[in-house]
Formats: structure tokens, C-alpha cells, sequence
């Protein structure tokens, strides 16, 4: 995957996130574990596209 194409995917997710925080009226709880969630999974989705995730399911104790 390219890297552009990674770093649109970061600025889309960082925009959209921004926008739920900034026009939609939710407690400061549920914006926080939505950030938290949502960063989670970015971090895991980057983990997968960079292959150290799949190289880290190989390894057996």
C-alpha cells in the first residue's frame, strides 16, 4: 500500500474524528473512549498494512 494512500487514511479518520468531537453533543465519557477506540484501531489497522502484526502471530511460546 502506498504510502500517500496511508497517510489520506490518517487525515480522513483525524478529520472525521475531529468533526464528531467539535458538532455532536455527547458527554465527555463517550468522547473519550470514541477516541480511544478509534485510535486503537488505527493502530492496529497500521500494524497489519506494515506486516508486524502477522509477524507477530508467528511466534510461539
Amino acid at each position: 500500500m502506498p504510502l500517500l494512500t496511508i497517510l489520506l487514511v490518517i487525515i480522513v479518520v483525524g478529520v472525521i474524528l475531529w468533526l464528531i468531537n467539535s458538532f455532536i453533543p455527547m458527554d465527555r465519557n463517550i468522547k473519550t473512549i470514541l477516541n480511544v477506540v478509534v485510535v486503537i484501531v488505527l493502530i492496529i489497522w497500521l500494524l497489519k498494512v506494515f506486516g508486524i502484526l502477522s509477524g507477530l502471530m508467528d511466534i510461539r511460546i
